[in-house]
């Protein structure tokens, strides 16, 4: 193997095609290790976006080639085992999964450290499975019985290559339960990197709430949208695209401003009197997002929500899916007072510098571990 000082080391990805959470992670690890390869399934990022990757350009694979796959790669799901085993990692000394979906299977051998940083389980194969199949009226017919078979073979193969990754880190507790449960391996909880520094605290907030999410179902606009109808003095901003058919339940209280770039969603973020979220995250970045603007945020009290927001302190965190529930947030939250220091302070827990010292730390401690063993030579 290579200087212990000095490690070769591979990040693996799925896919590189809009800039998420998943995609935020992989490049603070490009950041940390500047020398590492960079290996996702397809790699579709343009100029812009290939700035936050250090101007790298992923190793791909074959899917990269197929018909079509600029803009329904996801409907090659079935062959993305076999895509990511194709990869050739074998000559380096540390590889680095970022997991959502297939990473982790990459091919390792003995001599090598794979530490899987897991954004979650294949949720569609797991804890989405039976909404998937109803959202894409999978739930009967031939080509329900051939999803359904597939997702049984990549539940099978999602846990079978589990045991090619020496160490999880988890991005939230909560994901951490979901390795746990799904793979029965324990997780490291390191909290995904927050561009704290970008945003600044605002004390003088406008009177309107803002929702920021992509239109499709598990994100629950329609909640928000439905409560906000049943609340016509209050005045609600909409950041997001999708599915536009969920706008017909938007009413005149509701302002749909469509996807906005950075410097507008910061300005939004900083300037609305809350920030409210429905969806049941795994971590929710945005969430931190507007804490660090100093803006309280309402939010469903389920998943990464409820270790990122302090209930009557940073926000205000519903019990259910409801428009109903969020109603009586939204009523709880206009009866209390915020301190924007202090949810900032909140915010700052999560910034991108915490997660370069925690990930970095981690690896360095677990590969001088592994070096230790009888295989590591």
């Amino acid at each position: 193997m290579s200087d212990s000082k000095q490690p070769k080391i591979a990040v693996v990805h799925e896919w590189l095609s809009i800039v998420a959470g998943s995609e935020k992670v992989v490049g603070e690890l490009l950041a940390l290790y500047p020398n590492a390869d960079l290996f996702a399934l397809v790699d579709f990022f343009g100029d812009e976006e290939r700035k936050l990757i250090m101007g790298k350009r992923a190793q791909t694979s074959f899917i990269q080639r197929l018909p079509f796959a600029k803009t329904s790669f996801r409907a090659y799901l079935p062959l993305m085992p076999l895509a990511v085993e194709q990869f050739d990692v074998s000559d380096y000394d540390v590889v680095i999964s970022s997991h959502h979906a297939v990473a982790k299977g990459v091919l390792t051998h003995q001599n090598q450290l794979h530490v899987c940083y897991c954004h979650s389980p294949m949720r569609y194969a797991w804890d989405f499975y039976h909404e998937y199949l109803r959202e894409a009226k999978l739930n009967e017919g031939l080509k329900g019985a051939f999803a359904k078979a597939m997702l049984h073979y990549l539940r099978l193969w999602d846990v079978a290559s589990a045991n090619r990754v020496d160490e999880f880190v988890a991005n939230s507790h909560y994901i951490a339960r979901r390795v746990k449960r799904v793979y029965n391996r324990d997780a490291t909880v390191i909290y995904p990197p927050v561009d704290v520094e970008k945003f600044s605290p605002n004390p003088n907030k406008d009177d309107y709430y803002l929702a920021v999410a992509r239109f499709v179902p598990y994100k629950k606009v329609d909640v928000i949208l439905e409560a906000f109808a049943r609340m016509p003095d209050k005045k609600l901003a909409l950041i997001g695209e999708g599915d536009k058919t969920i706008l017909k339940k938007a009413t005149r209280n509701v302002e749909v401003i469509g996807f906005q770039p950075f410097e507008s969603l910061k300005k939004h973020l900083a300037s609305a009197k809350a920030f409210v979220y429905a969806a049941e995250e795994d971590f929710g970045i945005t969430l931190v997002e507007a804490q660090a603007c100093g803006t309280p945020v309402i939010a469903f009290g389920k998943g990464g929500a409820t270790e990122t927001v302090i209930d009557g302190e940073t926000g205000v965190l519903f019990d259910a899916q409801t428009p109903e529930s969020l109603i009586r947030a939204v009523e709880r939250f206009e009866r209390m007072e915020f301190d924007p220091a202090k949810i900032r302070r909140n915010a700052e827990r999560f910034d991108r510098a915490v997660f370069a010292e925690k990930i970095k730390a981690f690896i360095d401690e677990k590969r001088q571990a592994f070096l230790q063993t009888p295989c590591a030579r």
